[in-house]
């Protein structure tokens, strides 16, 4: 089992500008990258969190998919960060899990914000999402699903279900407290290292962001976290071995309660 070394963008993005967007978040990239593995996107990167998928959403060939293939190939590093894709007349919040070699994985959304009024016009997945990279096992997540500890729960079946929870956002400032604990929680219950990444700055929505985005580990300690409300790119060498080391030392797996989500 190897280490893993990722690459959040914590970054502002710029109202339902699909080219704008891609264009900035390629400097960044471009600036930060040093030979990563993984490179974390926002959800929703190229337009922020607006519930009126109509005038943006993409299809699966679209510019931001092909975009993301195409870097990938180039800097030879996974990519991953959310869209909104349309399906005829239907929509999704959609997590692409792009390869170097140009096959990809895809979450759609399970919770979706009513709040906020995203289930009136999104529709909500039904699959979970695992992906390997590198020997290690990880299921990225998006947002409003931190706060449902049963999706995010880890199963043990001689051996851990994942390794590494990913969960991108675009997480209201006036929440901070919750994204914050709540990642914590992720982490600790599920013995396994947590990444949140969110977005910073403020949305056509009038809804500020301030990023707090942090890599954790399986104890709960914070390896590293942003500046808050900053654009920052965020780089971590993960440890196999040291998660491994950990969980044989308390490994609370067996004694999880089994259940089925359906």
């Amino acid at each position: 089992m190897h280490d893993i070394k990722i690459l959040g963008i914590q970054t502002g993005l710029i109202w339902e500008d699909v080219k704008g967007n891609i264009d900035a978040i390629t400097k960044k990239i471009e600036l930060a990258f040093d030979g990563h593995d993984l490179i974390i996107l926002p959800e929703t990167f190229t337009t922020g969190f607006s519930v009126d998928p109509k005038k943006f959403a993409e299809n699966i060939n679209g510019i931001t998919v092909n975009w993301m293939r195409d870097l990938s190939q180039k800097l030879n590093a996974v990519i991953t960060g959310s869209l909104l894709l349309s399906h005829g007349t239907n929509y999704t919040n959609t997590l692409i899990w792009m390869r170097p070699d140009g096959t990809m994985d895809s979450y759609e959304k399970r919770h979706l914000f009513s709040m906020g009024g995203e289930d009136k016009k999104i529709s909500p997945g039904k699959k979970p999402l695992f992906v390997e990279l590198k020997g290690w096992k990880i299921k990225p997540m998006i947002c409003y699903d931190l706060r449902f500890p049963v999706w995010s729960k880890n199963t043990y079946n001689d051996g851990f279900e994942y390794d590494l929870a990913i969960y991108i956002a675009n997480w209201p400032a006036v929440r901070s407290y919750a994204w914050r604990t709540l990642l914590l929680a992720r982490a600790i219950e599920n013995q396994s290292y947590v990444i949140g990444l969110n977005r910073v700055g403020t949305d056509g929505l009038n809804i500020q962001c301030n990023g707090d985005s942090m890599i954790i580990d399986p104890m709960g300690e914070i390896i590293k976290e942003t500046n808050d409300g900053k654009e920052e790119a965020l780089s971590v060498n993960l440890s196999h071995d040291a998660l491994k080391k950990f969980r044989s030392k308390f490994n609370v797996g067996p004694d999880w309660d089994k259940f089925e989500i359906i």
